[in-house]
């Protein structure tokens, strides 16, 4: 009996952290890994282990893990021990309590997603963590290619707000650009700029072969006259651009010389109109404004150095300290789609609902499966200050999540694609009084009605299970033996109510609705979202934006309640 117990434990323990089925192989590893004492006595343990198993995969995840906490409540301590041991972020270079200023920059010309999150969330925390100042600068300078949308600043700002960011300051770039005209002319003076009106292809040439350009040299003051011609109009979209000067021979042909601002005719900016015609780029203005709002440190993606060697020439030119920077790889997820422009594509074409598609790894479409902010934030102080590119697996986050919302949400049954099933041999009426929630009786309990001479209904995903003459559990109801069983109808017959009956000849367990309301959840996997069908328990009063758990089939969230419809979408298992 000694030796069943401990194999139970480890059995437990094996089916709770893999999603309630155990690994007859792993629990036989565990305990002879642990226990080399028992190696002797393995051939003897196998058969008993297998047994075990099947006892314990038999039982549902709640039936496991009240069963683990009666033989070994240590379990779930150690498990809260290790919850409250967050992993922390490092200290920060050069930083000190209440002097430090971080600041996100993004693009308002598409939806917040996750790999933007990460230099966002490392710019809150440690702006948090150091008593100090998180900056929110909209860079939106470049009206043409990547043209800002209003709804996207104010979406920006509300996924920031839902992330749980305490925004301290708001910049919008295009407000600026008199403070950038005034920086362009201090260069143009000191002769750390210049007016370049040679065709592009012509400087491209120049500039590979480490060429000056023939308006390099030119007197300040001509400089100056040129950029007077940029302002007023002389010049058109292409034809004239200001540079900085750097240094010719420099290894990497992109940082020659590179571009500072540019003339876009009418670019009906969403917030200024026409009224700018001379517009800087991003590495101009961003290395103004970071001097300007005082930043002190910089998160930003590793594929972002070279723009760093850029600014740094601005910083050199007028005496200026070079905000700390903190490289990072990029983050992406396993199967979802980050990018804004693919993401554009596929919803202009059909392929997408919208930003917040369940698809797509948005902010938005992450809030709308479910998940919550706390697992977001989590998730990218866990992958921390990591210069190479990381690949996160939807596992990880739903793992993070599933520990948040595992609490919070009620239980319900679903039945997906059902199938009727009619039981003889039961002239009662039935009332199944299910707990909302396992682990919070005081939150009160569902009530399922079995009605003589009605059927009830399963899922088509248990008909596997269904064999003639075999016998199954309905979950918090009875015992049957299945007599026929087709994918139009299933026929039963009522065996016993108690439950020991069943544990002991460990039949399966499926779960089972009376007369249901329908239900329909939108599941992503991969490119697809696929739409399951069902009943939901009649009685389950379910709100929009409600988290529950539709017991054996995953996390969901409530999307839509159409009258006595409802419409979720899958999170995870």
């Amino acid at each position: 009996m000694e030796l069943r117990e401990t194999i139970l434990k480890y059995a437990l323990i094996n089916a709770i952290q893999h999603d309630g089925k155990a690994n007859p192989k792993a629990v036989i590893g565990k305990i002879l890994g642990e226990n080399p004492e028992l190696r002797p006595r393995a051939r003897e343990i196998i058969p008993l282990v297998n047994e075990v198993v099947q006892e314990v995969n038999s039982m549902s995840k709640e039936e496991q893990e009240a069963k683990l906490k009666e033989i070994y409540p240590e379990f779930f301590e150690e498990k809260k021990e290790k919850k409250e041991e967050k992993k922390g972020l490092p200290p920060l270079p050069k930083a000190e309590k209440g002097k430090v200023v971080t600041r996100f920059a993004p693009n308002p010309d598409g939806a917040f997603h996750l790999g933007n999150a990460r230099a966002a969330i490392l710019s809150h925390e440690y702006a948090r963590l150091y008593d100090g100042k998180f900056i929110l600068r909209f860079d939106d300078t470049d009206p043409k290619v990547k043209r800002p949308e209003p709804i996207f600043y104010e979406w920006i700002i509300e996924d920031l707000k839902w992330l749980g960011f305490q925004i301290d300051e708001i910049h919008h770039a295009s407000d600026r650009l008199e403070i950038y005209y005034s920086y362009a002319e201090k260069l143009l003076e000191m002769g750390k700029a210049y007016v370049c009106t040679c065709d592009p292809e012509h400087f491209r040439k120049l500039r590979d072969e480490g060429k000056a350009c023939p308006h390099r040299d030119l007197p300040p003051e001509v400089q100056l006259r040129e950029w007077k011609k940029m302002l007023s109009g002389e010049y058109k979209e292409g034809e004239a651009v200001v540079r900085i000067k750097t240094d010719l021979n420099h290894p990497n042909p992109a940082v020659r010389d590179w571009p500072a601002l540019r003339i876009i005719d009418n670019p009906n900016h969403p917030r200024t109109g026409n009224k700018y015609r001379v517009w800087p780029l991003y590495n101009f203005a961003s290395a103004i404004d970071d001097h300007e709002l005082g930043v002190t440190h910089i998160f930003r993606g590793q594929e972002h150095a070279e723009n760093e060697t850029r600014q740094r020439y601005i910083y050199e030119y007028f005496g200026w300290e070079y905000p700390e920077t903190v490289h990072h790889g990029r983050l992406s997820i396993e199967g979802v789609i980050l990018s804004k422009s693919k993401t554009r594509k596929g919803i202009e074409e059909g392929k997408y609902l919208g930003w917040d598609d369940p698809r797509l790894g948005t902010i938005r479409a992450l809030r709308r499966r479910g998940i919550q902010p706390e697992a977001i934030r989590e998730l990218i102080i866990e992958v921390g200050l990591k210069k190479s590119d990381t690949t996160i697996s939807w596992d990880n986050l739903a793992a993070i999540n599933r520990r948040i919302i595992e609490p919070i949400a009620n239980r319900y049954f679903f039945v997906a694609d059902p199938i009727p099933m009619e039981i003889r041999g039961y002239e009662e009426e039935f009332t199944a009084e299910i707990p909302l929630h396992p682990d919070y009786p005081e939150r009160g309990v569902r009530k399922l009605k079995f009605i003589p001479g009605k059927p009830i209904y399963v899922s088509k995903d248990d008909l596997e299970l269904l064999k003639s003459n075999e016998y199954v559990r309905l979950k918090d109801l009875f015992n049957v033996r299945i007599v026929e069983v087709s994918e139009e109808k299933i026929i039963a017959e009522f065996d016993s109510v108690e439950y020991e009956k069943a544990r002991e000849h460990r039949w399966r367990m499926i779960h089972w609705v009376p007369q249901g309301k329908p239900c329909e959840v939108l599941v992503p996997e991969g490119d697809e979202l696929i739409v399951r069908k069902g009943l939901l328990e009649r009685d389950a009063d379910l709100k929009v934006d409600d988290i529950v758990q539709f017991e054996r089939f995953g996390f969901v969230r409530v999307d839509k309640v159409e009258g006595d419809k409802v419409i979720a979408i899958f999170a995870h298992k």
